[in-house]
């Protein structure tokens, strides 16, 4: 049996990989496409930001089985926002200390539910030996004190970061964690630095042969794209796939590497270019709205969470949901920007467009997704821009959007309203932060939900194994290289495998 490395660029957008690797700048990722698969349209979760998505990665979930529903939301136990850096300015609102406390531990330890089991934890427990480099989702089943490598390291842990953490065997986050000395160096994660200490821990643990299974995050990616715009990326790109070749230098060289090891490459989500902002909070001016301050938000109606390209909107008030919903849709309806809004009615999904025009769904009978799944659906196919074929329910400008909607919906850490913004709008988060001019994403829209999928070495034969592949089929493939039988969780969307 192959090792598996298990490669995630943040944000890659197809159609950049394929620029990068027609013009030669891409080497690496050409490798891999050519000698397996490549699907250049898997569909984010829904919101389409990394947390979520990194969560439907790793466990082979969506939100409403892994409970992580977006970067910004609301604590309803707690009585308080979690802000997982959405921007620095947005962290500030909320304190800098919290919010790097709720991003690198409670995400895993507590928000991340311990009824869906990592890829991490399912390896583990199979005696793969696994390791991951920095990434949000590390939860596993090997125990981590803080690292005390470097000066850097050795300041930050005795002030801020001092707790045990569970990840995989071999664990490198940023320079807080580090399960032996390889001499790499983090610098806490900065952007721009990130993909070169995975590609400095990478080729370590290669070289030296301490793992079965890698996560090898290249996260700069993303970054470069929110400042420079989604179709700058062959720059961001080429960049990433030199931390590959490294990863196979190490190993003595492409051909050495692809004989021991099998590949998947994936987006995260893909971005959308930005050329305006949606202020949700001037149009929820006569609301009491929660705020960062837990004083000035006692008897709040609503709590407004902003996650980039996504929003939720929380009803503070149970008892008042069936007013609170209808005076909040009204008072967003006519906000430039706004491309969909959906709630729960009952046990139907309702999505509303522009001019109010309304699609209802739910599991049932009377039309199947490109993913297998069953829906009845009533109401205006516009909405979506849908087409029904011979039962077959379609949505080129949604992909997947019913089970990635319903997923959304029904999970119990979510808002009570979910909004996609349209393309070229972003909403404001709380810092008052936006994208215009670079990259962004979070949407149910084709332009940010769409990433790219490679593979070699594992997995089907082609493509055309599913006719809408997903974030959701990542983890059961990297499952299934190990030999394990992915079990089906009766009743959940997320487990469409």
């Amino acid at each position: 049996m192959k090792k598996l490395v298990l490669v995630v660029i943040d944000a890659m957008k197809p159609e950049m990989l394929d620029r990068a690797i027609a013009t030669g700048r891409a080497p690496a990722l050409a490798r891999v496409a050519q000698e397996g698969a490549y699907v250049n349209d898997v569909a984010a979760a829904f919101p389409s930001v990394t947390p979520v998505c990194a969560a439907s990665i790793t466990t082979g979930v969506g939100p409403d089985q892994h409970l992580i529903p977006g970067m910004n939301w609301y604590h309803r136990v707690e009585e308080r926002y979690i802000e997982y850096g959405t921007s620095f300015s947005a962290t500030r609102q909320f304190g800098l200390v919290r919010s790097l406390t709720d991003t690198v531990y409670r995400m895993n330890a507590e928000h991340l539910s311990n009824a869906t089991p990592t890829v991490f934890e399912s390896l583990d427990d199979m005696g793969v030996r696994t390791a991951g480099t920095t990434y949000l989702i590390y939860r596993g089943r090997h125990q981590h004190d803080v690292a005390q490598e470097s000066a850097l390291a050795k300041l930050v842990t005795s002030t801020l970061f001092r707790r045990t953490i569970f990840g995989p065997q071999e664990l490198f986050y940023a320079d807080l964690y580090a399960s032996r000395k390889t001499g790499c160096r983090g610098q806490l994660g900065l952007p721009g630095v990130r993909d070169q200490h995975t590609g400095c821990v990478g080729s370590y643990l290669v070289e030296h042969d301490l793992c079965d299974f890698m996560l090898f995050s290249l996260p700069d990616n993303d970054s470069w794209s929110h400042k420079n715009g989604p179709h700058s990326q062959v720059t961001s790109l080429a960049a990433a796939d030199r931390q590959l070749e490294r990863l196979m230098h190490a190993a003595g060289g492409a051909d050495k590497f692809l004989e021991e090891y099998a590949v998947i490459v994936t987006s995260d989500h893909s971005q959308a270019l930005v050329e305006d902002s949606i202020r949700l909070d001037l149009a929820l001016a006569d609301f009491h709205v929660a705020t960062p301050s837990a004083s000035k938000s006692v008897g709040a109606e609503l709590a407004l969470c902003p996650s980039s390209r996504a929003a939720m909107i929380y009803v503070l008030d149970p008892e008042r949901r069936s007013e609170l919903i209808p005076r909040t849709l009204a008072a967003v309806k006519d906000v430039p920007g706004v491309d969909l809004a959906m709630y729960l009615d009952g046990g139907e999904a309702v999505m509303i467009a522009a001019g109010g025009h309304q699609l209802r769904f739910a599991p049932g009978c009377s039309v199947v997704d490109p993913r297998g799944l069953s829906w009845d659906v009533e109401g205006d196919l516009d909405v979506l821009g849908a087409r029904i074929n011979d039962q077959l329910f379609e949505t080129p400008d949604y992909p997947d959007a019913l089970g990635r909607v319903w997923s959304a919906l029904n999970c119990e850490t979510a808002g009570d309203i979910l909004f996609s913004a349209g393309p070229g709008y972003e909403f404001v988060d709380w810092g008052g932060s936006d994208h215009i001019g670079g990259g962004s994403h979070g949407s149910l829209h084709r332009s940010d939900s769409l990433g790219a999928l490679l593979w070699c070495g594992t997995g089907p034969d082609t493509r055309q194994a599913r006719a809408q592949w997903s974030l959701r089929d990542i983890a059961p493939m990297v499952r299934a290289h190990f030999g394990a039988l992915e079990p089906l969780v009766p009743g959940a969307v997320g487990s469409d495998q």
